[in-house]
């Protein structure tokens, strides 16, 4: 009787880590959803809205950290949340970046463009629903997890195209610049779907230790 009682106490102090990592994946498919709306319709008011998200992200993540370090049991190794935690805020930062950069170098919007920002869009989704799950179907959270891993497959074959394709002996000084530019985008996007690579690995790494 004791012992399910202390259970019970500790359980929704517990159940925080879930709650806050689940908002902190929703963060990023908020992020990069911004990411195509600006491809969609550039301006600085898209910009706007992926900072305030960001910053928003930043909160969640300082909380579970607060959390991690105030909390003596928790549902999942430490380490695990802690670096599923980072790797899901730094999704959230490339989207930002991303859209910094699309606005700074006022770069018109590709196909090249969309279709990465699309990809890295539907991995941080697979790795929301992943989160969602993790609790009461860790399988199922494995399962969305080796989706996002296909994902980022995916974004890293159409980025290195991309950019074989990008690196064309330029025509002058503005076409090198050009192409300069782009490529710092291009790799924000491919660093975004890394990110979400590295925490599908530790979201599946999770479910094998939960079982």
């Amino acid at each position: 009787m004791f012992h399910q009682s202390f259970r019970n106490f500790l359980k929704p102090r517990q159940d925080i880590f879930y709650e806050l990592m689940i908002e902190q994946a929703d963060y990023s498919v908020q992020a990069t959803d911004m990411v195509l709306e600006y491809l969609d319709k550039p301006g600085k008011k898209r910009r706007k809205k992926t900072r305030e998200i960001e910053k928003a992200a930043d909160n969640v993540r300082r909380r579970l950290v607060a959390e991690l370090n105030g909390t003596f049991i928790t549902p999942i190794d430490r380490e695990d949340i802690h670096a599923l935690s980072r790797n899901l805020d730094d999704v959230v930062d490339y989207a930002y970046t991303t859209t910094e950069e699309l606005e700074l170098f006022e770069i018109e919007p590709n196909e090249s463009l969309n279709q990465l920002a699309s990809m890295v869009r539907e991995g941080a989704v697979e790795l929301h629903k992943g989160m969602q799950h993790l609790k009461d179907d860790p399988e199922l959270a494995n399962e969305h997890a080796q989706r996002a891993k296909k994902i980022e497959t995916n974004v890293e074959r159409v980025y290195r195209q991309t950019l074989a394709d990008l690196f064309v002996p330029p025509k002058d000084l503005e076409g090198m610049v050009e192409i300069l530019k782009l490529r710092e985008v291009y790799r924000h996007l491919s660093n975004a779907a890394d990110r979400i690579d590295e925490a599908a690995n530790i979201l599946s790494d999770i479910v094998v230790k939960m079982a």
